[in-house]
């Protein structure tokens, strides 16, 4: 897991609902905690795109449903600026699926991935429809 270079607001704090863009079986997720946060005191753990955040699955088949799996998210609504300026915002919040090491449970992600995700996780960049 390599550092990203754009400075990533962090606009999906703990309880934000993601769509889950993978083919695990999961629709949408909660974020529960983020992986490696450090804060400040009754401030609430937030994530950006590209960071890993543990999930419990609300929506989806009944066999992963009521669990917690780790996961990366790959697109956020709020726009961010990428170090050659251009600044970079998507449609929906969504995540992909993902065990400790950040490899995808799934064999497919449809939709589009940030940049930054497909240099930190290289194994969701490598199943990725669209790099944007």
């Amino acid at each position: 897991m390599r550092a990203i270079r754009a400075r990533i607001p962090k606009s999906l704090p703990t309880g934000a609902r993601l769509i889950c863009t993978d083919n695990t079986g999961a629709r949408e997720v909660e974020i529960i905690a983020v992986r490696g946060y450090k804060g400040v005191r009754r401030r609430y753990p937030a994530a950006g795109v590209g960071d890993m955040v543990i999930v419990t699955v609300k929506k989806g088949t009944p066999d992963i449903r009521k669990q917690i799996h780790y996961a990366v998210v790959v697109r956020q609504r709020k726009e961010y600026r990428r170090p050659d300026g251009t600044r970079v915002k998507f449609d929906d919040n969504a995540a992909v699926i993902t065990n400790e090491r950040g490899e995808p449970k799934g064999s497919e992600i449809r939709g589009a991935v940030a940049k930054e995700v497909a240099e930190r996780f290289p194994k969701i960049g490598t199943i990725a429809s669209i790099i944007v």
